[in-house]
C-alpha cells in the first residue's frame, strides 16, 4: 500500500493532513482522523478506507478470478440467478414431406444467495497515542488480508464439493507404474526419498502390512497433468483462459512439475500474455496458478499410515463456478471511535471490516476436476 499518497485529496472541508506522513487528521496536524460531530468517520474517508480494504482484498485473492460473477444491485435482495440455456441433440435427416419430431427448448437455473461475514479488532487508547490513522492502515491491511482468505476458502471449499475426480497414479523410484489408486485411501503418502520411503514400509510391516519399496507414491506427474487436460477435452469443457485451462495448485505440489522439461515458466510468455495472480507457469495445455491455500487433506485412514497429507489441484473450465459481486464490492471498513464504543472509560475504539458473499455455486460440475496427489516436497504440511 502506498503510505505517500494524498490524503488531502480525499478530506472533507475543515480536515488538515499532516503532510510529513500523509495521515488525514482533525482540527491539529497531531490529532487523528477526522470523526463527524456524533463521532464517525467523515463519508469521504470512509470510502478511502471501503476502497483500500478491497484493493487489499483483491490483490491476494487466487480462485476468485475464475469464478462467473453475477451483479447483485443494492435494495434488491441477497438472491440471484443464473441461467443455463439447455444443449440440442445432433440433427436428424429429413425425410421429404415428413415433419420431424421437435425438441425442447429452455434452461436451468442455478440459484445463490449471499450471507455476511465479519471480524473486528479492539484497539486500546494507549496503542492510539501512538498514530490513529497509522492503526487504521495497518488495519485495514491486514483485514484486507483476512477477507480474502475467508472469501478464498469459502470457493474451494465449494469446490471439493464435486465428484469429478481424478487420483494420481501410484510411481515406483523407478517411474514406472505400481498402481492406479480409486481412493485417498489408496493413495501411498510417501516423501523425501528412498531412505524414508524404507523407514515407513519398516513401520507398516512391524504392524502387519505388506508394504514394500515397490509400491512407489502417488505424485502429480507431466502425464498425470496430459490426462487431466485430455479428460476435459473428452467432456467437452471449454478452455478457462484462451485456448488453455486453468489449475489451481499447491506450492508442494508444483514442486514435482516445474523440474519437467515440458515446464514454461510463466515469465517466458509474460511479454504477450497477461499473467493471473498467483501465475507461475504453463504445462501441457494448461495454466498454472500456484495457491497455499489450496486444499491440504489430513492423513487419517492413508494406506501408510505416517501422518502424511493429499493435496487437491482444482483443473478449471470456463465458467465452472458462479460468484456473487454485490455492488459496492461486497466489503465495508467499519470504525468504531472510543468516545462511542470505548465503556464507562473511552479505553478502547474497534476497527472491523464486514464481507457478503455466497462463497461459490457450482455452475458447471464437469468443468472443475479435482486431481489427487501426493508431493515429494513434503508429507507433513499441515492440514488445512
Amino acid at each position: 500500500m502506498n503510505k505517500h499518497l494524498n490524503l488531502q485529496l480525499f478530506a472533507d472541508a475543515g480536515t488538515l493532513v499532516n503532510t510529513s506522513v500523509n495521515y488525514a487528521n482533525a482540527y491539529d496536524a497531531s490529532s487523528k482522523t477526522e470523526f463527524s460531530g456524533s463521532n464517525t468517520l467523515s463519508p469521504t474517508l470512509k470510502t478511502f478506507y471501503d476502497t483500500e480494504l478491497l484493493e487489499n482484498a483483491r490483490c491476494k485473492m487466487v480462485f476468485s478470478q475464475f469464478g462467473k460473477k453475477q451483479y447483485l444491485p443494492k435494495g434488491r435482495g441477497k438472491t440471484v440467478e443464473w441461467r443455463k440455456w439447455n444443449t440440442f441433440p445432433r440433427a436428424t435427416k429429413l425425410q421429404e414431406g415428413v415433419i420431424p419430431t421437435g425438441q425442447k427448448f429452455g434452461m436451468t437455473y442455478k440459484q445463490a444467495s449471499i450471507d455476511q461475514y465479519g471480524a473486528y479488532a479492539a484497539i486500546s487508547d494507549r496503542l492510539e497515542l501512538r498514530a490513529y490513522d497509522d492503526v487504521i492502515l495497518g488495519a485495514t491491511e491486514e483485514m484486507g488480508a483476512s477477507a480474502s482468505e475467508t472469501m478464498e476458502y469459502l470457493i474451494r471449499d465449494a469446490l471439493l464439493t464435486g465428484t469429478n475426480v481424478l487420483y494420481c497414479d501410484n510411481i515406483a523410484d523407478d517411474g514406472s507404474k505400481v498402481g492406479t489408486p480409486t481412493s485417498r485411501a489408496t493413495m501411498r503418502v510417501i516423501t523425501n526419498g528412498t531412505a524414508y520411503y524404507k523407514a515407513v514400509c519398516e513401520r507398516e510391516r512391524a504392524g502387519g502390512t505388506t508394504a514394500s519399496a515397490s509400491d512407489g507414491w502417488a505424485k502429480l506427474t507431466p502425464d498425470m497433468v496430459n490426462k487431466a487436460v485430455t479428460k476435459l477435452k473428452k467432456d467437452k469443457v471449454p478452455t478457462a483462459a484462451g485456448n488453455k485451462y486453468v489449475a489451481i495448485i499447491h506450492p508442494s505440489v508444483s514442486y514435482d512439475l516445474r523440474s519437467s522439461k515440458d515446464w514454461v515458466e510463466a515469465h517466458k510468455y509474460a511479454a504477450t500474455t497477461e499473467l493471473f495472480n498467483g501465475e507461475i507457469g504453463e504445462l501441457h495445455g494448461c495454466r498454472f496458478i500456484e495457491n497455499p491455500d489450496a486444499p491440504v487433506l489430513g492423513g487419517e485412514g492413508y494406506k501408510n499410515k505416517s501422518n502424511g497429507v493429499t493435496y487437491a489441484t482444482y483443473f478449471l473450465g470456463k465458467d465452472a463456478f458462479g460468484i456473487i459481486d454485490p455492488e459496492g464490492g461486497g466489503l465495508e471498513m467499519i470504525i468504531k471511535p472510543k468516545e462511542e464504543i470505548g465503556g464507562p472509560l473511552n479505553q478502547f475504539s474497534t476497527v472491523g471490516y464486514k464481507l457478503e458473499t455466497n462463497g461459490a455455486t457450482l455452475l458447471y460440475p464437469e468443468r472443475v476436476l479435482r486431481v489427487m496427489s501426493v508431493s515429494s516436497y513434503s508429507a507433513t504440511d499441515a492440514a488445512n
